[in-house]
């Protein structure tokens, strides 16, 4: 007897459209599923490749949104902290308001995408579970392409209406990133009603806690500050206004809603109370007042002249001008410009005296 040689089963096509698209599921990137549905169109594995296209454009476009609402809030914040004009700040809080809204739809889009593609891979699993044994090979075999024409017509429908109108809870994605971008989205509103000062920035911190905490005494709230929740997005949300007291640093005041600087009148400077005060005039103190230097000045020169002789002194072409008048400067002496406070004429300022040796 000749021992029979076993035949390994003939390969079928939707094996091989299986082979290549689990080939492009693991690169993972649009090329390779684009690739894939320019060779297999049509067919299950065509739709679950689109269905992969889609989380990905879903993933891309969140990020885009992203970063346009964080550029759009440090925008917002800059002008809020030079004290740019209400119109140009309150243009900057709509493009931040409008760009938050932005990521969170686009959040909800990859939520939706990650569903769709999660509930394609069960049906694929379920339909590529062979159940051996029951039925024969060529059954099993057609019931496999009647299966597959079926989810692939589901997948090009859509999801269920009750699907479609359902709201995704941004809260309930245990994804860590997407905590940080509700925390930063908290942040955002907080700014917005004055309650924080600090950079949106996805952390939530201690000062976080502190303003939602603030939040929480000024708007009557019991709101959890250790968490950030959508729960208190929407709470802050339906604030119109400002919710927490501004708050200026020296040099500033408040301006309805932000802070503008404190510009003082001419001959006036701004105090440690923030106030503009009057400067006062210089006066000379009453050390310097009682420098006796002047009077020597006068002494000497009755003594100068009473050591010449009894002929009158002749002038030297100078005059020196005083609170006395003007005269000319006596012969032998010279003039010297002395302050008030070193004996000079004028108070404020000085002027020449005579000195006589």
């Amino acid at each position: 007897m000749v021992p029979v040689k076993a035949t390994a089963p003939p390969a079928t096509p939707q094996a091989d459209i299986r082979r290549d698209y689990e080939l492009a599921q693991q690169i993972g990137n649009k090329a390779a599923l684009n690739a894939f549905l320019a060779q297999y169109p049509d067919g299950f594995y065509a739709e679950l490749a689109r269905s992969q296209l889609a989380k990905i454009a879903a993933e891309e476009a969140r990020v885009t949104a992203t970063e346009k609402a964080r550029l759009a809030e440090q925008e917002r914040a800059r002008l809020a902290a030079e004290g740019a004009q209400k119109g140009q700040q309150a243009k900057a809080d709509a493009d931040a308001k409008a760009a938050e809204q932005a990521r969170i739809a686009a959040e909800k889009a990859k939520q939706v995408a990650q569903e769709q593609v999660a509930a394609a891979e069960q049906k694929r699993t379920a339909i590529e579970t062979p159940a051996a044994g029951k039925i024969p090979e060529n059954q099993a075999s057609e019931n496999k392409v009647v299966a597959d024409n079926k989810a692939a017509d589901q997948i090009a429908a859509g999801p269920p209406a009750a699907e479609k109108t359902q709201p995704t809870n941004v809260a309930a994605l245990s994804d860590g990133s997407v905590q940080a971008d509700i925390a930063k989205s908290v942040q955002i509103e907080l700014r917005r009603v004055g309650c924080l000062t600090g950079a949106a920035d996805g952390e939530w911190n201690a000062a976080s806690q502190r303003s939602m905490a603030l939040f929480n005494r000024h708007a009557g709230t019991r709101l959890n500050v250790k968490l950030a929740s959508t729960d208190a997005l929407d709470a802050i949300k339906l604030k119109p206004s400002r919710v927490c007291p501004l708050v200026c640093g020296h040099g500033f005041k408040p301006d309805g809603d932000r802070c503008s600087r404190i510009v003082c009148a001419e001959g006036s400077f701004l105090n440690d109370d923030n106030e503009c005060e009057k400067r006062r005039a210089k006066t000379p103190t009453a050390k310097r007042n009682d420098d006796d230097r002047p009077d020597r000045a006068v002494r000497e020169r009755p003594r100068a002249q009473a050591s010449t002789s009894t002929a009158r002194p002749q002038a030297s072409g100078q005059i020196v001008c005083d609170r006395d008048g003007c005269r000319p400067v006596e012969r032998g002496c010279h003039l010297e410009f002395r302050t008030f406070a070193q004996g000079g004429p004028y108070e404020g300022g000085g002027g020449n005296v005579q000195i006589c040796r």
